[in-house]
C-alpha cells in the first residue's frame, strides 16, 4: 500500500486489520517495515497495525534528501493525516525511535503512548571517528570507515557482508528463519539515505543538553505521552549509555516513562518476541487475547 505525500514522496506501508486501537511503528536503520514482521504476526488483534516504510528506505521513494530527524517525522505526520490517524500509539526501534520521539514532541495530541525499542539516544546516534571522537560534517561520515564499507556494499547489493553485519550486531539469542533473513537483506540493500540518515541521527538533540555535534532543543518537554523504553541487555548497537541519557533527560523534562531492560540484542523482536509483547500490554493496560 502507499500514500502520496504533498512532498512529491511516497511511502509504502503495510497495514494489518484489527481492533480499534491503532500502533503506528516506525523502522530503524538499514532495515523497513518488514523487520516488524514478527510483531504484526503476533500481536493481539484489539490493535489495527501500520508499519511504514521511511523516506529512502524500502518501497518508499527518495527524491528529497533529509536533512534532520524531523524530516522523517514530518512525512509521518502527512502520513497520519491521509489516513485519518488522529490518536494512535507510536513504537519506534532503534534509529525509528528518534523519530518517534520527534514525532510526539512537535504533535503531542496525536499520542496515546510511546513505545522506544532499543532506542537511539535523546540526544542522536552518534557517528565517531577512530579516535572514538563525534564527527560532524557528512564529509566526515562518508570518510569514516564503517559508513564507506556500507556503501560500498549497498552499491554492489552485498548482501553477504550485512548477512555478517547482523550476525555479529542485531542478534543475540537467536536469528531469524531463512526466508525471514532474506527480507531483511533486501531491505538494507534498499536503503539509498545513508549518510544523510547518518547525519540526521548525529546531530539529533532534543535535549537540554549538548551532544558536541549539536546543541540541545530542549524539545524532550512537548512529549507529553507516557512513554515504555525497552532495552536489550545485550545490545552492541545502542548501547546502555544512550538509554540511560533517554532516561535522564526524560526525568529532568518530567516526562512519564517507565523502563524495561529484557534479555536480547538489538534485534529485540527476534531475540525475545515474548517478553517485548508482554512489556507493551501491561504499559497500554490492554486486556488482550491471551489475558494479559
Amino acid at each position: 500500500m502507499k500514500i502520496n505525500l504533498n512532498n512529491e514522496e511516497t511511502l509504502s506501508y503495510v497495514k494489518r486489520q484489527g481492533g480499534e486501537q491503532t500502533l503506528l511503528l516506525i523502522h530503524g536503520n538499514m532495515a523497513s517495515s518488514v523487520q516488524w514482521d514478527l510483531l504484526v504476526e503476533k500481536m493481539d488483534s484489539a490493535f489495527t497495525i501500520y508499519a511504514v516504510d521511511l523516506r529512502g528506505y524500502g518501497n518508499s521513494t527518495y527524491y528529497s534528501p533529509v536533512n534532520s530527524i524531523r524530516d522523517f517525522s514530518e512525512d509521518i505526520k502527512q502520513f497520519a493525516d491521509q489516513l485519518n490517524l488522529d490518536k494512535f500509539y507510536l513504537a519506534g526501534w532503534s534509529n525509528g525511535g528518534g523519530v518517534a520521539m520527534q514525532f510526539a514532541a512537535d504533535y503531542p495530541e496525536y499520542v496515546l503512548n510511546i513505545i522506544l525499542l532499543s532506542s537511539m539516544s535523546t540526544r542522536g546516534f552518534p557517528v565517531l571517528n577512530t579516535d572514538g571522537k563525534r564527527i560532524f560534517s557528512r564529509d566526515q561520515i562518508i570518510a569514516t570507515p564503517g559508513i564507506s564499507a556500507m556503501l560500498d556494499a549497498q552499491k554492489s547489493k552485498n548482501q553477504e557482508f550485512f548477512k555478517s553485519a547482523m550476525d555479529q550486531l542485531l542478534y543475540s539469542n537467536n536469528q531469524p528463519d531463512e526466508e525471514r533473513y532474506r527480507q531483511y537483506l533486501v531491505s538494507a540493500v534498499q536503503q539509498r539515505n545513508m549518510i544523510d540518515a547518518a547525519y540526521a541521527a548525529n546531530i539529533f538533540n532534543i535535549s537540554t543538553v549538548s551532544n558536541d555535534a549539536a546543541e540541545g532543543t530542549g524539545e524532550i518537554k512537548n512529549i507529553k505521552a507516557p512513554v515504555l523504553i525497552i532495552w536489550g541487555k545485550n545490545d552492541l548497537l545502542t548501547t546502555e549509555e544512550m538509554t540511560l541519557e533517554i532516561i535522564e533527560d526524560m526525568e529532568n523534562a518530567g516526562v512519564n516513562f517507565s523502563y524495561s531492560p529484557v534479555n536480547a540484542g538489538h534485534a529485540l523482536l527476534i531475540d525475545n518476541l515474548e517478553a517485548v509483547l508482554e512489556e507493551i500490554y501491561k504499559f497500554l493496560d490492554v486486556t488482550v487475547d491471551g489475558g494479559v
